[in-house]
């Protein structure tokens, strides 16, 4: 009998990931193509979704000069979160670029329904701070500036949904229109307490709640799937869930308590806080779902860092600073110790838990003596003490936080990067030892499989808790004085 494989779509924000699982749940085979960075002089960014279709196209068909259509089992999925998309229900074809979760261009039309009543029924009801940061207010400037997305929304030919229900909608000819809880509830149109979409959320926006996907369970059914045409049998679609919450399910933080850092374009620090919503809604991090498991909402409480990754991009392309990401350990390293140097990232705002949408970004605390090793080191340094800040605040509302932080994404590799968050968060790290730990997650789901993940570094703090303590106040410093 032929090895059964699980085929994962990954679609990130840089590219789209084809990866396959064997029934053992390791990965046998992978490739990626990326997707341009639609950029305006404005700021704004997109993605063009016909050209993220043709991209899987391509990939589809590489993998089937692997194996033969009949190993494969099914088809699990995980995706970027936020980023927002319309299309035609009869067509299936994309009406505008899709809005991609970094972009801030709904910043105005958040603060024109920013009244303290409103505000307070959002957080209330999605568990989410009204930001720009989140789908519903994208689809709501849709709604207002896309002719054709108006045009369709009179019509009754609008789909809006992420990314996981524009890829399901593509797989399935249009036959299936569905999303699920992860996924869901960063739209602010997802009531979390009910799991159902709100009809008062998607009147602050304009949204009509017809135009939006079921809502099933992350382990559902979503349709059948031939690849674009290329099988002759279709498989099932068995997993879907947000990129960051597939990397929760992947490091096997199943318990509450129990927490991860992914480290991404940007990053996200995720802690498991188990069936129950936390008494106090209305505070300074993101309430989200982490799945719906057989009709079994599991929460989480989640602190968003809009630039990681996308800071050493920054690096290297803008500042020129460095030909690639690989070096920026060594050259932190050699950075002078002394040098008290800080980066404020606030290229979009700053997101959780600080929610200064307007600051600026700044490099502060310069001297004559600070060259391209110090700035570097103060990069790095500021992803640490924005996850700090927010392991702070999950100790408010949850007091049992596990002391590990388990950690995933391209940036664990940096061995700078993650002994400076031992030694200031005074917590042990362990790194990931596969890289595709979303696309893990999500095929793990599909097939019911607790497989654990293997660790391949390990480390514990080297820093004077007097020291972390010293180096996290004068961030703050830094933040209250540009606030």
């Amino acid at each position: 009998m032929p090895e059964k494989y699980i085929l994962t779509i990954d679609q990130s924000t840089q590219a789209t990931k084809l990866i396959l699982f064997d029934q053992h749940m390791k990965l046998v085979w992978k490739a990626d193509l990326p997707h341009k960075q639609i950029i305006n002089d404005q700021g704004w960014i997109s993605h063009d979704l016909n050209e993220i279709k043709n991209n899987l196209s391509v990939l589809f068909k590489m993998v089937l000069k692997r194996i033969s259509p009949d190993q494969l089992a099914g088809l699990a999925i995980t995706n970027q979160r936020e980023s927002a998309a319309a299309w035609s229900k009869k067509t299936g074809s994309p009406f505008c670029p899709t809005i991609v979760w970094q972009d801030n261009r709904t910043e105005k039309l958040i603060n024109r329904i920013s009244y303290p009543e409103l505000v307070k029924t959002v957080k209330a009801k999605t568990g989410l701070a009204l930001s720009p940061y989140f789908t519903g207010a994208k689809w709501g400037w849709m709604l207002l500036n896309e002719p054709r997305v108006i045009q369709a929304y009179q019509n009754n030919d609008l789909c809006l949904g992420t990314m996981d229900s524009w890829l399901i909608y593509q797989l399935t000819n249009g036959k299936s229109f569905k999303t699920e809880p992860s996924n869901a509830c960063r739209t602010q149109l997802m009531n979390i307490h009910t799991g159902t979409w709100d009809k008062e959320l998607g009147e602050i926006f304009g949204i009509k709640l017809d135009d939006l996907p079921e809502i099933v369970d992350s382990n559902a059914y979503f349709g059948d799937t031939d690849l674009f045409g290329l099988l002759d049998e279709p498989i099932p679609i068995m997993s879907v869930l947000g990129d960051s919450q597939a990397a929760l399910f992947a490091q096997g933080c199943f318990n509450p308590g129990d927490f991860k850092v992914t480290f991404g374009t940007g990053s996200s620090v995720m802690l498991n806080i188990g069936q129950k919503l936390p008494d106090n809604i209305n505070n300074k991090l993101n309430t989200s779902i982490a799945w719906s498991l057989n009709g079994k909402l599991s929460y989480v409480l989640e602190g968003n860092i809009n630039y990681a990754g996308a800071c050493i991009t920054w690096l290297k392309d803008n500042l020129n600073l460095i030909k690639s990401p690989e070096e920026t350990s060594n050259l932190a390293l050699s950075a002078n110790p002394n040098d008290r140097t800080y980066l404020i990232p606030a290229f979009a705002g700053l997101g959780a838990p600080y929610w200064k949408p307007n600051m600026k970004a700044a490099f502060v605390g310069m001297t004559s003596s600070t060259g391209k090793n110090e700035l570097i080191k103060a990069t790095l340094n500021s992803l640490v003490y924005q996850i700090v800040d927010i392991l702070s605040e999950f100790k408010k509302l949850f007091p049992h936080v596990n002391h590990e932080i388990h950690t995933d994404g391209g940036m664990i590799h940096n061995q700078y990067l993650m002994q400076y968050l031992s030694n200031i968060a005074q917590r042990n790290v362990k790194t990931a030892a596969i890289s595709e730990l979303s696309a893990f997650g999500s095929a793990n789901n599909a097939v019911h499989y607790s497989k654990e993940i293997n660790y391949s570094t390990f480390y514990i703090p080297k820093m004077d808790p007097r020291d972390s303590n010293f180096y996290i106040q004068e961030w703050h410093n830094w933040i209250n004085k540009l606030a």
